[in-house]
């Protein structure tokens, strides 16, 4: 199979929109839409060394560029261009959650920025051997995509490898684009090859040739490149930029774009986190010890254990820090498990061979452990998620996607051992795992899920040693041996995502987590027979990414996107560390801005700042948040008679202050696996008459067609370029200030400024040909737009811009003509199936589910607490017959993408007539169409089209009182 992209997402595209804007003004590229006028390349610069990039727009411009895309993505504008001298402060940042496509927004942003500019080196440099093979793989599969994207573009990619140094000088002197992929170590160092003269290069040092293209430097995770030996080797490639990617930035140097966790959590980009916890109870009975650390503390030795202590209220397991002599009898309260042997006699911090030995003979190294049962929680892990895995593939049988399960293991010998021959034979964990395998797969549920035998579904990705052994990995240390393996992982990458495989279950070291991951990993189980510590981020990070089917194709369905994790710790411990996690890469959770509140619209006007800071003081004074707004436990809105006690002026807003709190609430960002339950099909509403007569009524699919007079789309869109501020010639601004040293500090008076219009040569685009493809109007129609705007004299001020403006304008006149001249038309035999209702299973979590008596199931999911108001609502009105909340995968077709509406109504006309209505009704925050995203909106309105064309009651509703 091969993976297909989509070149449509609004969220990448935003990302990449965002790069591109950087270099607004600059000439466009001798793309495939420019007409030659002159001999002149004014984007590119040749030189004895080769053909490299060259900018042309001042630090100003890229600053006013810079500042203008900050305010569009709703980021704090910057002052002046951040990072100091550093590439002289020419470095952006983008900032997006792991599983969203990082690594295809970069590389797009590279054609985008080929093709619209005509910049045409690139360096991607890269921390680790993991994340270069990564991005080496994504190359691959990304080429067909990409060639039908950009038409064909001539273009290489390659790896740097210091054994074939002439590659660099194609680098250098090629006319194409040319992507080079680079690890930090390569060129860190003044020892490295890439600092050396040699014969083959003229002479010359290899970075001579690299430098002197000017390159467009992409730093994938630069949190690990910010030494300053990696910022001097950066520094060396003499870059143009540096684009800088990551989700957990430690300098966001002129951040452009921000997709944060919880921003990709709640648009449902990557799947939903689950804990199922295994959690070993009341296991005092053995000598529990566990060591942290072993160190030399102010001439002493000294040993960080965790133990078992008596206390007042029984055995807990405690912190303690002991030396030499020191009796764990003693310091656990005269715990009987520890009267014998457990005195501590040597302690060693020699590097690589730290140990603690006691009396009776006992050694453990660091994140050794005894006791606590260890063994028997990991094989319940293993057992627990063979259990999910098998769960999944029948929840997926109908849908062709391939589940896959990842166990993470510090101990490559507890999966494969070796006799004294050297024959390889299965460890501890590949016996647990066949042996509960095998009793699973006996059992009537599960024996006819997976038809392969059990030598094949399993199997092991790890580092290989001299004699083809395999062996643990380090973590932070990249050797060749993990270099195969990370090979081995990448190339299988679609051979796993086959239903052909049979490979279900994969084991991989602990220390290879970063930078690869399989879409289809919709469990994850760490086995740590050690105390080392993972991060969790990094953990759920390899099946964060919304899984694809044999097609290729990504399934965004948030029923059954979701990645279990099976932890060794409680489901509050595991979901503490990970915000904990969050919070130390400066993403804050529970914290309320005063501010939240004022977008919340009564009567189509917004609260406002003072309201907006009214209704937060009371929930201060209430005690629901602190005098920080950090959210406080009394904030439990899922308790059945919970109120927040507004004022009188604000009860009705009630339901949209809780949805507004919620944003910040960390715990629903993962899930209880104990809670999650499977919703029971209501046969009563199922089968009545009245479900039937409504289905039928909106069951229908339709298509649409678009109806608008090219006369009035003319008029229309002259009538737009005519508001767009006048494009000047691109200009530079010189300031002069005088410094004035003072007691309150140093102070900056302007005396002085000039600006001079930029005189520039450079070929002009074709202008009809770009805005054609940007708007997909004819050639004669856009003609006309451009002869009839009589701006046409602009174009050649600041030729991308004005194309860009005029796009822009035509695209949100058309969408106007859109809206008003859809016209739907019902689909003869096509249908949404009512029987689905009873073929699939539904599963949910308690925290989102409403109990109610009068749906097609017993409970209904919400998405806010608008939603979890309006069902309660519905459900005690004796008008209302029955309601469902329509599935995600009804979706109607409209210009600008699907749109799922939310619910289906049966109403009586009046109370206790016999009449009834048949409706279909959104509920919003607001109902002002002011109010509403300009998206929102318009999804809207062709939803009423939609459904005007089948004859069904539509409308937008902020209560059920409405309906």
């Amino acid at each position: 199979m091969k993976l297909k992209f989509d070149a449509n997402l609004d969220y990448q595209l935003e990302a990449i929109q965002s790069v591109v804007d950087i270099f607004d003004g600059q000439p466009l590229g001798q793309g495939e839409y420019e007409i030659s006028l002159n001999d002149q390349v004014g984007f590119i610069e040749q030189n004895e060394l080769g053909i490299g990039n060259q900018l042309s727009l001042s630090r100003d411009q890229i600053l006013e560029n810079v500042r203008a895309v900050q305010e569009r993505n709703q980021i704090e504008r910057v002052p002046e261009l951040q990072g100091g001298e550093y590439i002289n402060g020419m470095n952006f940042t983008t900032e997006m959650e792991t599983g969203t496509g990082k690594t295809y927004v970069y590389l797009r942003s590279i054609f985008e920025l080929n093709q619209k500019y005509g910049f045409k080196k690139f360096i991607i440099v890269v921390p680790s051997v993991a994340i270069r093979e990564g991005v080496y793989k994504n190359l691959e599969i990304t080429k067909e995509h990409f060639a039908a994207v950009y038409n064909n573009p001539a273009y290489r990619y390659f790896i740097y490898d210091s054994s074939r140094i002439s590659e660099l000088r194609q680098f250098s002197g090629s006319n194409q684009m040319e992507v080079m992929i680079i690890n930090i170590d390569s060129f860190n160092k003044d020892t490295n090859v890439m600092f050396k003269e040699m014969d083959q290069l003229s002479g010359h040092a290899p970075i001579e040739f690299v430098s002197s293209t000017n390159p467009i430097v992409i730093m994938d995770e630069p949190q690990n490149m910010e030494q300053e030996a990696s910022r001097n080797a950066i520094s060396n490639l003499n870059p143009l930029c540096t684009l800088r990617y990551s989700a957990t930035h430690r300098n966001t140097y002129n951040l452009i774009y921000k997709l944060d966790p919880v921003d990709a959590f709640e648009r449902g980009l990557v799947k939903k986190i689950e804990v199922a916890s295994v959690v070993a109870e009341d296991s005092y009975h053995a000598a529990f010890i566990s060591v942290r650390d072993l160190k030399s503390k102010n001439n002493k030795l000294k040993a960080y254990l965790t133990f078992h202590k008596d206390t007042d209220s029984g055995p807990k397991e405690s912190n303690v820090t002991v030396t030499h002599g020191d009796d764990l009898y003693e310091k656990s309260n005269e715990r009987t498990a520890y009267q014998n042997g457990y005195i501590v006699t040597e302690i060693n911090v020699t590097p690589g061979r730290e140990f603690i030995r006691f009396s009776n003979g006992q050694r453990l190294g660091i994140g050794d452990s005894q006791g606590g049962l260890t063994d028997e929680v990991m094989q319940a892990q293993i057992r627990n998620t063979i259990e999910e895995h098998l769960e999944k593939e029948i929840e997926l049988k109908d849908r062709d996607i391939k589940v896959l399960s990842l166990f993470f293991i510090d101990k490559v010998a507890n999966y494969r051992e070796y006799d004294e021959l050297g024959n390889a034979k299965p460890g501890k964990i590949a016996r647990w795992f066949v042996q509960e395998y095998e009793k699973l797969m006996q059992l009537p549920r599960y024996k006819d899920v997976i038809h392969h035998p059990i030598s094949k579904v399993h199997d092991g990705y790890f580092a290989v040693d001299k004699q083809n052994r395999v062996k643990d990995s380090w973590e932070g240390r990249d050797v060749k041996d993990d270099e195969d393996a990370y090979n081995l992982i990448m190339k299988d990458k679609e051979r796993l995502l086959s239903k052909d495989e049979p490979l279900r279950f994969i084991f991989s070291h602990s220390a290879l987590r970063e930078g690869w991951d399989n879409p289809n990993v919709f469990q994850i189980c760490t086995l740590n027979e050690s105390g080392s510590e993972i991060k969790k981020r990094q953990e759920i990070g390899r099946g964060l990414r919304i899984p694809v089917n044999q097609e290729g194709e990504r399934v965004f369905d948030e029923r059954i996107n979701r990645v279990t994790i099976v932890a060794n710790e409680s489901y509050d411990d595991f979901a503490a560390a990970l915000q904990t996690e969050y919070e130390d890469i400066g993403i804050k959770f529970g914290m309320v801005p005063k501010s939240e509140f004022s977008s919340i619209t009564v009567d189509g006007e917004q609260l406002g700042a003072d309201q907006s800071n009214e209704i937060w003081n009371h929930l201060v004074y209430k005690g629901f948040l602190n005098s920080e707004g950090a959210i406080l436990s009394s904030f439990k809105p899922e308790n059945a008679d919970f109120s927040l006690e507004l004022d009188e002026q604000y009860q009705p807003l009630e339901a949209e202050v809780i949805d507004a709190i919620r944003k910040y609430d960390f715990s629903r960002r993962i899930e209880n696996k104990k809670k999650r339950r499977k919703l029971k099909l209501n046969k009563q509403v199922y089968l009545d008459e009245d479900f039937k007569t409504l289905w039928d009524k909106i069951n229908k699919k339709t298509r649409y067609r678009v109806k608008y007079d090219t006369k009035e789309l003319i008029e229309k869109s002259v009538k737009a370029i005519s508001k767009i501020p006048t494009i000047g010639k691109i200009k530079l601004h010189t300031y002069r200030t005088t410094q004035e040293i003072t007691r309150k500090g140093v102070e900056a008076q302007l005396v002085g400024h000039r600006v001079e219009e930029v005189q520039m040569s450079y070929k002009l685009p074709d202008i009809v040909a770009y805005i054609q493809k940007e708007t997909e109007l004819t050639r004669a129609t856009i003609v006309e737009i451009l002869k009839q705007s009589d701006r046409l004299d602009e174009f050649v001020n600041n030729p991308q811009r004005f194309m860009d403006e005029v796009s822009s304008a035509i695209n949100d006149t058309l969408l106007s003509l859109m809206v008003g001249g859809v016209v739907y038309e019902k689909v003869e035999g096509q249908i949404y199936e009512m029987r689905r209702f009873k073929e699939e299973e539904l599963f949910s979590y308690l925290n989102r589910l409403v109990s109610v008596e009068h749906s097609v199931y017993d409970f209904v999911e919400y998405d806010s607490e608008v939603e979890k108001r309006f069902a309660e609502q519905l459900d005690k009105r004796k008008d209302i017959r029955l309601f469902v909340k329509l599935p995600k995968q009804f979706k109607i077709d409209t210009p600008i993408g699907p749109y799922n509406p939310d619910w289906a109504i049966v109403k009586h006309d009046e109370y206790g007539g016999e009449d009834k209505v048949y409706m279909v009704k959104e509920t919003k925050g607001s109902t002002s169409k002011d109010q509403l995203r300009i998206s929102e909106l318009n999804k809207i309105q062709f939803g009423e089209a939609h459904f005007e064309a089948l004859g069904v009651d539509y409308g937008m509703v902020k209560s059920a009182n409405e309906v």
